[in-house]
């Protein structure tokens, strides 16, 4: 066989006569991750074929103006995963926020660790003066219970 490898699959591959410097075999999935590749990479490199790789897509774009609407109406699982998507990336950031959290002072050493989760911190993105461990303490009843019988 040959000692040619795929770069992308792994496999061995004979190089074709007219580029013997080929690194990629024939197999459909290889070349067009190859395309993928080498758009990628020129359209980084080059600013006038990113700028008409751009011109081309915004023609598309005035040519459909009513395919994503169209697509989201027959892909109702493409449009829940992409809200839960957003919904996870909304409370990435949102938890982001959090890291300046520090209003809170430490008044007794613990070892415990809280996270504040929820859409009632919002009001907390500002605070800068807590520390990052918080004490719960478990609210205590007023009325006296009655005495067990032993």
């Amino acid at each position: 066989m040959s000692d040619h490898r795929c770069c992308y699959c792994h496999q061995p591959f004979q190089p074709s006569l007219f580029c013997r410097r080929q690194s990629v075999c024939g197999h459909s999935d290889c070349q067009r991750q190859r395309r993928r590749d080498y758009h990628r990479r020129k359209i980084e490199a080059d600013p006038l074929y990113h700028q008409v790789c751009r011109d081309s897509q915004r023609k598309w774009r005035d040519l459909h103006p009513d395919y994503p609407r169209q697509y989201r109406q027959t892909h109702p699982e493409s449009v829940r995963r992409n809200r839960e998507g957003q919904r996870r990336r909304d409370r990435q950031h949102r938890l982001q926020h959090l890291v300046k959290n520090n209003l809170a002072l430490d008044l007794k050493h613990s070892a415990a660790e809280v996270w504040l989760l929820g859409p009632e911190v919002e009001p907390l993105v500002k605070n800068n003066l807590a520390f990052p461990q918080v004490l719960i303490y478990q609210a205590v009843s007023l009325s006296p219970s009655p005495p067990q019988p032993s």
